[in-house]
């Protein structure tokens, strides 16, 4: 999986970014060929190792066929109870956050929009929250091409029961 420059990616945990360059690097003595990837969202640039980036999760933002499958689980009420500890719920939140797969970062957003309606979340749960909103949108605006108020306006109306339009 080769990227070129300007090619929109996503890393995973910290979202959207743009390959700047392909660039040889000097690491503790060895060259390495690697992307640099400036992150959209706080404008961070990381450096990335090519032969890596398949195992560090760098990938392709979604197709518009996987757009819908992420609101279909943004949409699904028809999950079990969560009646797990908080901190073994976060502990799976965090692994699935951890894939950068879009449908198990759609799952935990969704989980927690739920439970924020049974309850208070605890700061970790609101962090989490948080990240997977912020991460998600993030990625279904480049993918459909949208402006992200736009997009995160459609998923608040998701979870308060109204048409996402």
């Amino acid at each position: 999986m080769g990227f070129s420059v300007g090619d929109k990616v996503v890393y995973p945990g910290s979202g959207v970014g743009t390959i700047l360059s392909v660039e040889s690097l000097d690491i503790e003595g060895v060259s390495a060929t690697c992307y640099a990837i400036k992150i959209l969202n706080d404008g961070m640039t990381v450096h990335v190792p090519v032969n890596n980036a398949s195992q560090l999760g760098i990938r392709d933002v979604i197709s518009v066929e996987q757009v819908g499958k992420v609101y279909e689980v943004l949409q699904d009420r028809d999950v079990p109870a969560d009646n797990q500890t908080w901190n073994r719920r976060y502990r799976e939140y965090v692994n699935k956050m951890q894939t950068g797969d879009p449908i198990e970062v759609a799952k935990v957003l969704r989980d927690l929009a739920l439970l924020r309606k049974d309850k208070n979340l605890s700061f970790g749960e609101r962090k989490m929250y948080d990240k997977a909103s912020s991460l998600l949108i993030q990625e279904l605006a480049e993918a459909e091409n949208h402006p992200e108020p736009e997009v995160r306006q459609r998923v608040e109306r998701i979870f308060k029961g109204t048409p996402a339009a």
